[in-house]
């Protein structure tokens, strides 16, 4: 992988509950200098607002190309927040196990706040990444929200809500995925693609 020559800043973003010592975001903050994490006072009783408010303070820090690692409601933050002025720095979005907080079938009375789930194209190039079982969203839906923000989708196959229940330690494949993304935006970039 050669995030470490990419000139970006990661931005870690957790979903509900933080990202706790064994899930795979945890594990690329401790190995990839260039990044950090967008904490949040109250992991558990999210705040849109606040929430997005935490972002566009880490984006307005950054000193150069962001790329954001969103997992489960922090890509409903992401969908929320993309076209906000600030946010014209992020240069790419790895999106993992979007949480579909417009069903209360799926997600908690906590995330109600982030419904519903804005399904505008993104200003950057993204990726979507989708369990087969995942508890938190159907892969169609997944699959639905993908398509409609301009986003790649992938399957990983049957990994449930891709954390640390997962077992996936630093998470080889997402790597990866990150990887090929951090290659589509370049791409993008040089021949000039919004």
């Amino acid at each position: 992988m050669t995030v470490r020559a990419a000139p970006v800043r990661l931005l870690i973003l957790p979903g509900l509950g933080g990202s706790g010592p064994e899930h795979w975001q945890t594990a690329w903050e401790a190995c990839e200098p260039r990044s950090a994490r967008v904490a949040q006072r109250d992991w558990d009783r999210p705040e849109l607002d606040e929430w997005l408010g935490n972002v566009d303070a880490a984006l307005d820090a950054a000193d150069g190309p962001v790329v954001l690692i969103a997992h489960s409601l922090a890509c409903a933050l992401v969908a929320h927040g993309a076209r906000r002025p600030g946010w014209s720095r992020v240069a790419a979005a790895l999106l993992v196990a979007p949480a579909d907080v417009d069903s209360p079938a799926h997600t908690p009375l906590e995330t109600r706040g982030f419904a519903p789930i804005p399904e505008r194209a993104l200003p950057f190039p993204a990726t979507v990444v989708a369990s087969r079982n995942d508890p938190f969203v159907d892969l169609e839906r997944a699959r639905h929200f993908a398509g409609r923000w301009g986003a790649v989708f992938v399957d990983v196959g049957a990994i449930g809500h891709i954390n640390a229940a997962s077992e996936l330690g630093d998470w080889p494949e997402g790597r990866r995925l990150l990887a090929e993304l951090l290659s589509r935006a370049r791409d993008e970039r040089a021949r000039g693609a919004p």
